[in-house]
């Protein structure tokens, strides 16, 4: 006689002791959190990593408030300019931290850790999200620092703080989607000085020709085409917008266009590469 009975009901840690796959989204989410966990031991175990990146913003933020303060100043009306150069130069340390994508990921390649990634069964595309996911925690603590030392100076904040969180979550959304650029330099490139010198001509135009330190408007009218619609100027002033107040929504939606195309150019680029390189 056949006896029958109630369905079992489903269980959910099955796959896991089965040793079925997980689907390509929650493997590119586990590598590459375990990947991003590992370059955050390093900044952990070697702190001064950490300590000499957040030297040179700092040097930044001194320099313009104190030495170029009184020369831009008239050109901001009642704007005062430590709350035009505060967004600007958290926009612009973003920019410079992505560079440590470049640097980290040419490293990696040289001393064989890619072969050895390449060797264990992980998603290919993790080791670039881990690096990338690693630095946003990095920009984290430096934008972070870079606040304390923008109120120490004089800025202050004219659109609540609703607006002004959401300003450093387009910075650090701004700074992931440069990694991905840089990712590319250092994959490309192939070593941490090459990398380290051919991230300079990628960074330095973005930075300097922008609204991140001065108005648009006080730069030669052949330049200023370019640096009113690049990213880091579009970004620049998408944050001043929340920092300080205004209609915001369609310089909001520039700058995470502009983050959005980066992402979507680049990391498929940087995972060619990664493959291509190992």
């Amino acid at each position: 006689m056949t006896s029958l009975s109630a369905p079992r009901p489903a269980d959910p840690d099955r796959s896991a002791r089965t040793g079925a796959p997980p689907g390509p989204v929650a493997a590119v989410l586990r590598d590459g959190s375990a990947v991003a966990w590992r370059n955050l031991i390093a900044l952990r175990r070697v702190p001064r990593l950490l300590v000499f990146s957040t030297i040179q913003p700092l040097v930044f933020v001194l320099m313009f408030r104190y030495v170029f303060g009184g020369v831009v100043s008239p050109a901001l009306g009642p704007v005062s300019y430590v709350d035009f150069l505060i967004p600007g130069i958290f926009v612009q340390t973003a920019v410079f931290g992505s560079m440590n994508t470049a640097i980290g990921l040419a490293t990696d390649m040289q001393t064989g850790l890619m072969e050895r990634f390449r060797s264990l069964p992980m998603a290919r595309s993790a080791v670039l999200v881990g690096r990338t996911t690693a630095d946003l925690v990095r920009n984290v603590f430096v934008v972070a620092l870079m606040t304390a030392v923008g109120f120490a100076i004089g800025f202050r904040i004219h659109a609540g703080v609703p607006g002004f969180l959401g300003g450093v979550l387009l910075v650090l959304a701004f700074g992931f989607a440069m990694s991905w650029i840089f990712a590319v330099v250092g994959l490309a490139v192939g070593d941490p000085e090459t990398a380290q010198a051919a991230a300079f001509p990628v960074l330095a135009p973005l930075v300097f020709a922008s609204s991140a330190f001065v108005p648009v408007a006080t730069m030669p009218g052949w330049l200023q085409a370019f640096a009113a619609h690049q990213p880091v100027s579009r970004t620049a002033e998408a944050v001043r917008v929340l920092v300080l107040g205004g209609p915001a929504a369609g310089a909001v939606w520039q700058a995470l266009a502009w983050d959005a195309g980066i992402v979507a150019v680049f990391a498929p680029l940087g995972v060619w590469f990664y493959r291509r390189a190992v």
